[in-house]
């Protein structure tokens, strides 16, 4: 029998997420997948600032900015004209340090995480299947075939990153509460000229045959999302590329050179009533599902592992309770129904049939698009969300106070000094203060005794800009959210902080 501290099922940017910080936290992992090669297609391509930020702790965001492509404008069209546009380029200044959507298609992903884990020592188990796992005690004992063999591994925990049809969703009996969509999406990576093929994004509202253009570079190489109605979406296992409605293709001028990978799908709605059963927890598709639309899924998912992550390494170093790992639910569970909820209701108004529908689209939305994306504030609002700037857990267990606009739970605004900025001690994932002005001589005691870094900042008008209040205390958790924000930097109220929840600092 193997042993090791996480049992990772599944090999997809949430399992590769997870063992990446798992390990770079000195946690022991063993990741397996079914499938015997990792994915050849592009699957999900946009990666949101909020991920990039959240790389920076191993190294990640230059690589993925080095090979992703910069999407600096969003096009809205209708009845075959640009009627609107939002501009990265413009809104994300000043919001973060990665102001542009970056498309990285999904597979070039993937192989840039598993060259990170070999660098690390850690290498893919491929073809391994997770067969069913028991808890036992303070242990996971699982089943795993391979080939014809089959062994049993010893864990401290599993996580199942296994997909939408999880084996360890199904083990610990949790519901997939939701439903699917009625429509069959298609995607296609194609070679494609014409004006929707400039390198930037472009979204058809005009029929309810949705059609999405993501660019995957600069030379006319696009990824298509679409969707297929009427008896087509009865077959989908016979459609190809020439089956798709050509109506939103021409209705963007979009020509067809090459279709490099073609495939149709259902997508689901769903969020499991659990997101942890004991020893056993569910990232990524296995705890979530929803439309395509803002490009979410991928970066939720890594969102999920990044949070466990840290969690599960304090309670195997002793530094925190089991009650720690309630938490994981409680945020991201949270944050997973409201994402469902709002990409569910956009999907509703772009996909929906019928007169009104239509009238909308056609008539209504030209006019009153334009007239809404011109206003600074609702820009901010799009980025923010698309981005992912805007998750807090403000409502989690591990969210106290708030010092001006900055509440426990938030995350921290980006704040610009020259060649660096307030982001940079954010790249070691662990406890940390910030103060903005002037830190007492109690608290850069305290800090000194629980070791924890004190990172003290000039004050700047910026920074009151960004909702900070001077001489504040704001305590940093390990994966860069605001745990606790006080504005008196009372001591005490970081003792009662760590004391309450019975953690250690180091």
């Amino acid at each position: 029998m193997t042993r090791t501290d996480v049992l990772i099922a599944g090999a997809g940017p949430s399992g590769l997420v997870l063992a990446l910080w798992l390990t770079k936290l000195g946690v022991s992992v063993r990741i397996i997948d079914k499938v015997a090669e990792a994915g050849t297609t592009s699957r999900a391509v946009a990666v949101a600032a909020h991920t990039l930020e959240l790389y920076r702790q191993l190294d990640l965001a230059d690589a993925v900015m080095h090979h992703a492509h910069p999407v600096k404008v969003a096009n809205l069209w209708v009845r075959g004209k640009a009627v609107a546009e939002v501009p990265f380029a413009q809104i994300g200044q000043g919001l973060s340090p990665y102001g542009l959507l970056q498309i990285f298609p999904q597979d070039a992903h993937e192989r840039l995480l598993i060259q990170k884990l070999k660098a690390l020592g850690v290498a893919i188990e491929r073809p391994v299947e997770l067969i069913e796992f028991s808890e036992e005690g303070e242990k996971i004992i699982a089943g795993l075939r391979a080939g014809d063999g089959e062994e049993q591994c010893e864990a401290a925990f599993i996580a199942g990153c296994d997909g939408a049809h999880s084996i360890v969703r199904n083990r610990i009996g949790a519901d997939f509460e939701g439903g699917t969509y009625r429509e069959l999406f298609y995607v296609a990576d194609v070679d494609a000229s014409g004006h929707a093929a400039n390198g930037e994004l472009h979204v058809d509202l005009d029929e309810a045959d949705f059609l999405a253009v993501f660019p995957l570079s600069d030379q006319g190489r696009v990824r298509l999302i679409g969707t297929v109605r009427d008896e087509r979406a009865d077959r989908p296992d016979e459609l190809t590329f020439d089956d798709v409605s050509d109506h939103a293709l021409n209705t963007m001028n979009i020509q067809i050179r090459k279709v490099n990978w073609f495939s149709t799908y259902h997508v689901h709605h769903r969020v499991t009533d659990r997101f942890r059963k004991g020893r056993a927890f569910l990232v990524g598709d296995a705890a979530h599902v929803h439309s395509p639309v803002g490009g979410q899924g991928m970066n939720t998912g890594i969102g999920d592992a990044i949070n466990l992550a840290w969690k599960l390494a304090a309670v195997l170093a002793k530094r925190a309770p089991d009650s720690l790992l309630d938490s994981y639910e409680a945020e991201r569970r949270r944050f997973a129904k409201r994402l469902v909820s709002t990409t569910d209701r956009v999907f509703t108004f772009i996909n929906e049939d019928g007169p009104l529908a239509k009238i909308v689209r056609k008539r209504v939305a030209p006019v009153v698009i334009p007239r809404i994306l011109s206003l600074d504030r609702v820009r901010e609002f799009i980025f923010r969300t698309v981005s992912q700037l805007s998750l807090n857990y403000r409502e989690g267990p591990l969210a106290v106070g708030s010092a001006g606009e900055v509440h426990g739970g938030d995350r921290l605004p980006w704040i610009p000094q020259g060649d660096s900025s307030n982001f940079a001690p954010l790249a070691e994932p662990v406890w940390q203060v910030h103060v903005y002005g002037t830190a007492s001589p109690a608290l850069r005691d305290w800090c000194q005794r629980r070791d924890v870094p004190l990172h003290v900042f000039e004050w700047h008008e910026q920074d009151d800009d960004a909702g900070l209040t001077r001489d504040a205390l704001y305590l940093l958790r390990p994966d860069t959210y605001v745990a606790l924000a006080d504005r008196a930097a009372s001591i005490a109220a970081l003792d009662s902080f760590f004391n309450d929840r019975g953690l250690l600092t180091r």
